[in-house]
């Protein structure tokens, strides 16, 4: 729980948009290890990271912001709900990996990061 405590002291002393790219960062490593079969722990962790960094965020964000990070979140239930079918699936891995790489990108732009000189 240390570490836990550690990792969350840690996000939350970056600006709102810098934790908004971490939630992008993350969801593009899901979005390229979803590629690797072998790779199926590491998503784990990414989608339980990803998810306590939405979590931890939320209450910075407008009422708009946090609808849009709530999808993110179905998202992530969903995948580790049906966990042991969707990684052993070629499809549903490469839908997971689709789907992360396309909120990874809304994510993105929602935090400004890549607009930002």
């Amino acid at each position: 729980m240390n570490k836990l405590f550690a990792t969350r002291e840690r996000f939350l002393r970056d600006r709102v948009p810098v934790r908004l790219g971490g939630i992008a960062s993350n969801l593009a490593r899901i979005r390229s290890f979803s590629e690797d079969p072998t790779l199926g722990n590491a998503v784990q962790g990414v989608l339980l990271q990803t998810g306590l960094f939405i979590d931890w965020v939320a209450p910075d964000l407008d009422l708009e912001q946090q609808a849009l990070l709530l999808e993110v979140q179905r998202l992530i239930a969903r995948s580790r709900a049906r966990w042991d079918r969707l990684w052993t699936d070629p499809i549903e891995r490469t839908t997971l990996g689709r789907e992360a790489g396309r909120w990874s990108d809304r994510i993105l732009a929602l935090s400004g990061l890549a607009s930002e000189e």
